[in-house]
């Protein structure tokens, strides 16, 4: 079993900063990518980004420009730094670790972002 603990959530006034963090219980290198996703209260959860194995990453649009995704493999750690936030992403945000048997998600660390 893999064990995904998000961390550095908080509140934090529109055009601040935060950086999440996602910590794996194994070597985030038997996964075949790394994601991060939110939920906003009544909405569905969607994709935030994506970093690869290889080291290739992915953005929604809606964060593209203001967040960096990146990995530490010594330290089994994703990290989300987000940028200029705003309002609309307020949401619970979960970290996702893919592998070829199943998809692994984390509790989730709370951001808001007051206006």
């Amino acid at each position: 079993q893999v064990q995904l603990v998000e961390s550095g959530g908080g509140l934090v006034q529109a055009g601040g900063s935060l950086t999440l963090s996602c910590v794996a219980s194994r070597s985030i290198f038997s996964f075949s990518a790394m994601d991060w996703y939110r939920q906003a209260p009544g909405k569905q959860r969607e994709p935030v980004a994506r970093v690869t194995i290889g080291g290739s990453t992915y953005y929604a649009d809606s964060v593209k420009g203001r967040s960096t995704i990146s990995r530490d493999n010594a330290k089994n750690t994703v990290y989300l730094q987000m940028n200029s936030l705003k309002p609309e992403d307020t949401a619970v945000y979960y970290c996702k670790a893919d592998s070829s048997n199943r998809d692994y998600w984390g509790q989730g660390t709370q951001v808001t972002v007051s206006s």
